[in-house]
């Protein structure tokens, strides 16, 4: 009866711990909800395709600079295998079993190799990170681990939006 008992108690604080973590991924979505609003939709026309389509796996966003601060607003904050294909006009992240994810090449500020992102740290350069700025203007980072991490060069030499203002001279200053 004593061991019934403990088995049940380790139970209840399990089930406890689970409903305490969900919970706290509730009110942290909550919490970034204003700071994230509402993201940009993929536009009808994406231009011409500008790098092949790479497979690999989605690994969250951040709310930038820190790699840690992983956002939990809609479905932003879980990992999914995925295919990242880069137009003219951005960048579209394609999720299985979440909504694909448009990152329109003006708001794109860089995009890096990094050691880690959102709790997943791996080899040196082993994380495509995408650092672009929300409608809110809140800058975040997207991190995506490529299955083939020889392509990562050809993402990270592509210029961003700063970059194309200033090689075709369309600054406004």
């Amino acid at each position: 009866m004593e061991r019934t008992l403990w088995v049940i108690g380790l139970l209840a604080l399990f089930v406890g711990c689970l409903w305490l973590m969900y919970r706290g991924w509730q009110n942290r979505a909550a919490r970034q909800a204003a700071r994230i609003g509402e993201l940009p939709a993929a536009p009808a026309e994406l231009g011409a395709q500008v790098l092949e389509p790479t497979t690999g796996l989605y690994l969250g966003s951040t709310i930038a600079p820190s790699w840690q601060d992983r956002i939990t607003v809609g479905d932003l904050g879980f990992r999914a295998t995925a295919e990242l294909t880069r137009f003219e006009r951005g960048i579209l992240l394609e999720r299985h079993g979440a909504t694909p994810l448009w990152i329109p090449q003006e708001s794109i500020a860089a995009v890096r190799t990094e050691r880690g992102h959102a709790g997943k740290v791996m080899t040196e350069d082993g994380v495509l990170v995408i650092r672009w700025k929300l409608p809110t203007g809140t800058d975040i980072d997207t991190g995506f681990r490529g299955d083939d991490k020889s392509v990562y060069p050809a993402w990270t030499h592509y210029p961003t939006a700063d970059q194309t203002r200033t090689i075709t001279g369309d600054d406004e200053g």
